[in-house]
């Protein structure tokens, strides 16, 4: 007997400019919708009108995966779970993402940030597969990371903010970093503003023997050498405008972040960072396909839900 077809599936991407939804089959898409990002009520009904039609034109969707901009609410647990948290972004405050999705269609929706779909994409059909511990980093406007780990998005008391760790500055940096909750963090060193402000131009017109760059390297080495001690990843990616760019010295970020591990475990030289750090493979499609990941684990976790067996209660018990 031929084997079921795979599900139909829609994705949404919420970003800070535009936003994204689409429709798939496994992990093909075949069709999307652009807007841009406005107000929170009129940019979810204009997605979700959007799913509506489609799914009137081209079957039911089976479930809907949605990465947004954060930070959010991700803890199941908590009553918030599936809203975007205190955000500068007007009207969005307190959007209750999911719930909107799930109110009008009435399907499993699986809920993450952008960057934790990214991996999860990254790590089914990139650059992070066969990798069991995967760090996926965007380096453009921000700089932010999701963890993969057992094929799974890690979380715990929060997503990971790993643009906000900060890092020892490379030397003779006195960049006071352009964080405005924690100034010279991550992502006040190295995102595409940062960059900017440090050498008065944008970073995708910056040569690649600009100054600045070494001193960004460094700083970035810096943290790849922390991510290698902290969570032990078999591939750290890099997507995003800088994280990209031709002109970042990646080669001088794998041997500086080897220098600074100092042969502690010592295999691990700037040979074999040479597999472990890489540029991220799916380029603008890591946004889409995360969410499109993000729906097939959420019709995946209904699921097992309902075939889980039900255990009897104590008093049941003979």
């Amino acid at each position: 007997m031929a084997s079921d077809p795979l599900p139909l599936v829609a994705g949404v991407e919420l970003g800070g400019t535009k936003c994204l939804a689409v429709l798939a089959r496994g992990r093909t898409i075949l069709r999307r919708l652009r807007v841009p990002t406005g107000e929170a009520a009129a940019t979810l009904a204009a997605l979700s009108d959007a799913i509506g039609e489609w799914q009137r034109r081209d079957g039911a969707v089976a479930a809907i995966g949605v990465a947004s901009f954060g930070p959010i609410e991700c803890d199941r647990a908590r009553p918030g779970y599936g809203t975007i948290l205190a955000t500068p972004k007007p009207g969005w405050a307190g959007a209750d993402v999911r719930g909107h999705f799930a109110r009008r269609f009435a399907v499993p929706v699986g809920f993450d940030t952008d960057v934790a779909g990214a991996a999860l994409a990254e790590h089914r059909w990139g650059g992070g597969r066969g990798a069991d511990v995967l760090v996926y980093l965007t380096i453009g406007t921000g700089v932010g990371g999701g963890v993969v780990v057992g094929g799974r998005a890690v979380h715990g008391l929060l997503h990971p903010e790993i643009g906000h760790v900060r890092v020892r500055r490379a030397a003779g940096d006195g960049f006071a970093g352009l964080c405005p909750f924690h100034g010279d963090c991550v992502e006040g060193l190295v995102s595409g503003p940062a960059i900017a402000a440090r050498a008065g131009q944008a970073a995708d017109t910056l040569p690649a023997d600009h100054p600045v760059w070494a001193v960004v390297g460094d700083e970035l080495a810096e943290l790849m050498a922390l991510l290698l001690f902290i969570v032990s990843p078999q591939r750290i990616l890099l997507g995003g405008g800088v994280g990209t760019s031709r002109a970042l010295p990646l080669a001088r970020i794998r041997a500086r972040a080897a220098a600074l591990l100092n042969a502690y475990p010592a295999r691990v030289d700037s040979a074999e960072l040479e597999r472990v750090i890489g540029i991220a493979r799916l380029g603008d499609e890591a946004g889409p396909l995360g969410a499109v990941a993000l729906a097939h684990d959420a019709l995946a976790l209904s699921k097992a839900r309902f075939s889980a067996p039900v255990r009897p209660s104590p008093r049941h018990i003979r």
